[in-house]
């Protein structure tokens, strides 16, 4: 941690944008393969023994197990960070139970957005009213409204505004790109990304081509002006984004076709995806992304040090990865932590940043790359500066 040193009131801004910090809050608890698909096992068991009748029939036809070794060849997921373990892991529910809370206390998302944005501010230096705005970037809010980034504000005691915004696993990337342009335009010098994460609601754990991947998580990334920013930080060299609309990857759930609560488990209300035709459509066109963006700003896509690049699943991602650098990425140069962590939608390649960016030395490039449902991309070219 930094010593604290405020934002100078009256530096002069030289419109170009940097990474000053990450934050990170990690849920304490963990579900691992083993405790995933005991559970998952216990309830097919279940179902085929009330219904084998109509299985006997050929009427209806019998769920199949899942397996530890099926889930790490199908995404190289080995565990996951939840909020709310135990109900997840309980055959009978097999979906989390989060307590409501009263209008006046802290909502669970904002508590974690929070203390992931607490975190960033610590690693930079900074105190609350030296931060201009914040943009809570994610791929489901809990609520419509107020703004989820709006009460994170109030929680830190931030003067200025903030807004949501939603680009499915995209949403970091898109928030960063938004953040830069603040400061680039000069209208605002210090601003905080947020990315709460609560996946694990937006999934149907039985099913069993799913079950599996998501994980809770909470980062936060304070993009500032260079005038202001600590020494250590990171150049944003430049950004692109990029949407192509796709039906693949979806999730129905909303106030106007909210399930009754007899089907409120139904698959069409959840996440939902077409996996074989995410991995062929979206390959490609993020690795060419990548490369026209880092031929646009004069990078020799061989030259990049590390690539941070979403957290969904190991093969897109060594995939990619080689398409880029030309070879296979050794985990130096493409970091995972998607084994621990699970599928945590924008967070993911937040991440991979915040957890394997210490050890580079100055003028080392890299690449931020998140990419999902949308079809969304959004890449951030980063050069450590001392």
């Amino acid at each position: 941690m930094q010593e604290s040193h405020p934002a100078p009131a009256a530096a002069p801004l030289t419109g170009r944008p940097v990474i000053a910090a990450t934050g990170l809050y990690t849920p304490p608890e963990s579900i691992t393969n083993a405790e995933l698909v005991a559970s998952f096992n216990a309830y097919v068991d279940r179902y085929n023994a009330a219904h084998a009748d109509e299985i006997a029939a050929g009427a209806l036809a019998p769920l199949a197990h899942s397996s530890a070794e099926f889930i790490e060849k199908a995404s190289g997921i080995k565990a996951r960070h939840v909020l709310s373990k135990a109900p997840i892991l309980d055959p009978e529910i097999m979906c989390p139970r989060l307590p409501e809370r009263a209008n006046d206390e802290l909502s669970v998302m904002a508590e974690i957005g929070v203390a992931a944005a607490r975190d960033a501010l610590a690693r930079a230096g900074r105190r609350a009213e030296d931060v201009d705005a914040v943009l809570c970037a994610a791929s489901n809010m809990q609520r419509p409204y107020p703004a989820m980034a709006i009460e994170i504000q109030a929680a830190l005691g931030i003067e200025g505004f903030g807004f949501d915004m939603n680009v499915a696993c995209s949403s970091a990337t898109f928030g960063i790109q938004t953040a830069a342009d603040y400061i680039r335009a000069g209208h605002a010098r210090s601003v905080l990304v947020v990315s709460p994460e609560i996946t694990s609601g937006h999934l149907n754990w039985r099913d069993r081509d799913s079950h599996f991947i998501f994980g809770d998580v909470a980062t936060a990334v304070l993009v500032e002006d260079a005038a202001i920013a600590p020494a250590r930080h990171w150049e944003i060299l430049g950004t692109r984004l990029k949407t192509v609309f796709s039906n693949n990857i979806r999730n129905n759930f909303g106030f106007l076709n909210r399930a009754h609560p007899e089907t409120a488990a139904a698959p069409d209300k959840l996440f939902v995806q077409e996996g074989r035709k995410v991995f062929k459509e979206v390959v490609p066109m993020v690795a060419q992304m990548i490369l026209d963006e880092a031929a646009r700003l004069g990078i020799a896509p061989e030259a990049l040090r590390r690539l941070w690049l979403h957290q969904a699943n190991a093969g897109m991602n060594r995939l990619i990865a080689h398409k880029v650098l030309g070879h296979e990425a050794s985990e130096d140069e493409s970091p995972t932590v998607l084994d621990t962590y699970g599928n945590t939608s924008s967070a993911g390649s937040i991440i991979a940043f915040h957890l394997h960016s210490d050890d580079l030395a100055a003028g080392d490039v890299g690449l931020i790359c998140s990419f999902g449902a949308g079809y969304s991309a959004g890449t951030v070219f980063v050069r450590k500066v001392h």
